[in-house]
């Protein structure tokens, strides 16, 4: 049967090292679908798939040394794009993991801090957390209240964070705080008695994930030396929403694969539902803003392989591709009727977990305004 991807051709636009993670990340994610539908349904963390995603290379692989792959961008990006096929929750761990928290101690730590943090992070022995949003800041991070002050050679912070990925799980947390010369980033061991993680209960997407609430009272942390300002928060951020523009084209083919097998499969009127044009232009239309949403994020692969990516266009994909998931989602849900909203199906599970998708990483208006900003050159925030 011709699926989205085989239609597409999307296996003739990428090399074969490309394939060869894609198949990876493809073997990884069919062992943690046997399990996702009842995970999701008991809000339940798999933390022994950490070690397959680890062993395939799969944690911090843009990054080189330290035990990371050096992988290229579009290999990271079809990684995302295959596991969040199976569920948002294991792209958001690999994001959470790689992206941000192992980005920032890559990017803004010492030698020292890592050596000692990256190596047991790609491994996966090690879990990471990234401590920027707020309970009253969300869009807004430069209004953190949460502190950090001077003590001897060390630094206190005091605050609270919210939804916040592995908290409650991590060994060690990047945390951004205000200090008298800005917004700087802290390492702080989570098994520090100032640290506090609690789960956030009862979420309606994303239940196959673990995001927090987190205090953090009188913690020591350590100076990431080379954060300078709120713009290393964000350039941790850019680096998570380019996965998402490929992660959320999983959940997508993962929708229209099940629309179009259901379709030619259940018969109504006397014959299969694929026979009737509505359904059909349903499917046709998902498909096309499938198509152009997989070759706008391998545009931003190539741009960011070759250095040339910008935050802005990283906003054009995060804003354009999360916004046509959800219509593709949605789309293939209707053509599913009363058995989509049943956990039968993948796709009610998708809609779910693309709505947290479009909260996090930048809302939709946060994305509108900074593309406005970039065409205009007036910020409207």
């Amino acid at each position: 049967m011709i699926t989205a991807e085989t239609l597409l051709g999307l296996d003739g636009l990428l090399t074969d090292a490309q394939r060869a993670w894609q198949a990876k990340a493809r073997a990884v994610g069919a062992v943690i679908a046997r399990t996702v539908d009842d995970d999701a349904e008991r809000e339940i963390f798999r933390r022994e798939y950490v070690p397959l995603l680890a062993e395939a290379g799969m944690l911090g692989m843009p990054f080189t040394g330290y035990g990371c792959a050096g992988a290229d961008s579009v290999s990271y990006g079809l990684v995302c794009y295959e596991l969040e096929a199976v569920d948002t929750a294991w792209r958001t761990f690999v994001s959470v993991q790689g992206s941000l928290a192992m980005k920032a101690i890559y990017a803004f730590g010492s030698d020292e801090q890592k050596q000692r943090w990256l190596p047991p992070m790609a491994t996966g022995q090690t879990l990471g957390c990234f401590c920027l949003t707020e309970p009253e800041g969300g869009s807004d991070p430069g209004s953190m209240s949460t502190s950090a002050r001077r003590d001897g050679d060390g630094w206190i912070l005091d605050g609270r964070k919210r939804w916040i990925g592995l908290a409650s799980i991590a060994d060690v947390a990047v945390v951004w705080a205000r200090t008298p010369d800005g917004i700087r980033g802290f390492v702080v061991d989570t098994a520090d008695p100032g640290f506090a993680a609690t789960d956030i209960p009862a979420k309606l997407a994303l239940r196959a994930s673990i995001q927090c609430d987190v205090v953090l009272d009188g913690v020591r942390g350590e100076l990431l030396p080379e954060s300078t300002g709120l713009g290393s928060a964000l350039a941790c951020l850019t680096e998570a929403r380019f996965g998402i523009v490929f992660g959320v084209m999983g959940a997508a083919r993962a929708s229209l694969n099940a629309a179009v097998e259901r379709a030619t499969s259940r018969e109504v009127f006397g014959g299969p539902i694929a026979a009737k044009q509505l359904v059909q232009a349903r499917l046709a239309n998902s498909f096309v803003e499938y198509e152009k949403g997989m070759l706008l994020a391998l545009h931003l692969g190539h741009l960011k392989d070759a250095k040339k990516l910008t935050p802005e266009q990283v906003s054009v994909g995060k804003l354009n591709n999360v916004r046509e998931a959800i219509e593709i989602a949605h789309a293939c849900r209707e053509v599913l009727a009363g058995d989509g909203v049943t956990s039968e199906f993948a796709v009610m599970r998708h809609l779910a977990n693309l709505e947290a998708v479009r909260t996090y990483e930048g809302t939709d208006d946060i994305h509108t305004l900074v593309i406005g900003r970039a065409l205009t050159g007036i910020s409207a925030f």
